[in-house]
């Protein structure tokens, strides 16, 4: 192998530790995915990253969803016990923008939960399954308009 490539990965391998203990050492406890479009269902997604605990090893996942027909709102889902939990008003004001579902209200499909089971937006909850209060990040976008869209007749599909 020649000096130069040698030279080379070792600056990439130096730069992956270096951008990972940087991440680490800026606390990225949570993130969001760019948004994608599921094109057989007529929804947006991205996928919200976060660790339970300031100190967990790996992150846990849930999924935002955005329907063209709903710009408003984001809704947070839950792959795991495959429901959605509540959803994040993007137009909500001083700091009241998340809809948390009571248990029973959470449904595999949002068709099956009703406008009523979305109480008045409050503050943002905090990351699941922690125990230190750490509220979740809102998403900051929505989805990019210039993004592939399929037309849709219903307001709330699954």
């Amino acid at each position: 192998m020649s000096v130069w490539k040698s030279v080379v990965i070792a600056l990439v391998m130096v730069s992956a530790v270096s951008a990972f203990a940087n991440v680490s050492e800026a606390g990225h406890r949570q993130y969001y995915s760019s948004w994608s479009y599921y094109p057989s269902t007529t929804y947006y997604y991205s996928t919200y990253y976060y660790q339970p605990q300031q100190n967990s090893s790996g992150y846990n996942y849930h999924y935002c969803i955005s329907y063209p027909a709903q710009p408003r709102y984001v809704y947070y889902y839950n792959p795991h016990s495959r429901v959605y939990w509540g959803r994040l008003d993007l137009e909500g004001k001083d700091g009241n923008v998340y809809s948390i579902l009571k248990e029973e209200d959470r449904k595999e499909k949002l068709s099956d939960i009703p406008e009523t089971a979305f109480p008045k937006p409050a503050a943002m909850p905090v990351i699941p399954d922690s125990t230190d209060g750490v509220t979740i990040e809102p998403i900051k976008t929505a989805p990019s308009l210039d993004l592939p869209a399929k037309e849709s007749s219903h307001a709330r599909e699954d």
